[in-house]
């Protein structure tokens, strides 16, 4: 169903793409928009390596949301920073993802992963507890099932 990657010399391991996904902070998330237009649109996240799902928050309302609602295939994009050897240009590694997002309903479920997704950007766990305290209402929280899932390491030259 999903492509086989065409530069598949470059391609890395799985264990390298659940490195990427549970190391950075930002990804894009594009959706099928209006009219037909992809929708990509730069989100945090956090990857829960035991479920091998990706958990990201959304507004009750927004294109965003209307998007998965009408078509929950999703593309979720990551890369690194890179890294450089020997002269000017970088060593990128990029993971793809294609999967199917749902905005979660069970309360408990929710509150207990946004923890964790908070856990990953904020420096303590009070500071965690206040913003689920505060905003845990106005916030939709989506998890997306991982159905195929590819890396690539690129020399950006």
């Amino acid at each position: 169903m999903f492509r086989q990657m065409r530069r598949f010399k470059q391609e890395v391991s799985r264990e390298d793409c659940i490195k990427i996904l549970s190391e950075e902070k930002r990804a894009v998330l594009s959706v099928n928009g209006d009219d037909g237009y992809p929708y990509g649109v730069p989100i945090n996240f956090w990857y829960d390596s035991t479920a091998d799902k990706i958990y990201f928050h959304c507004a009750k309302a927004g294109h965003k949301l209307d998007a998965m609602t009408r078509d929950d295939k999703v593309c979720f994009t990551v890369y690194n920073t890179g890294y450089q050897k020997e002269d000017w240009s970088y060593y990128v590694t990029s993971v793809i993802v294609f999967g199917r997002a749902k905005v979660m309903t069970d309360e408990a479920e929710m509150r207990e992963k946004i923890k964790k997704f908070g856990l990953k950007y904020y420096p303590t766990e009070p500071e965690v507890d206040e913003e689920i305290r505060k905003d845990f209402p106005r916030v939709n929280f989506v998890e997306i099932t991982i159905e195929h899932m590819t890396g690539k390491l690129v020399h950006e030259k």
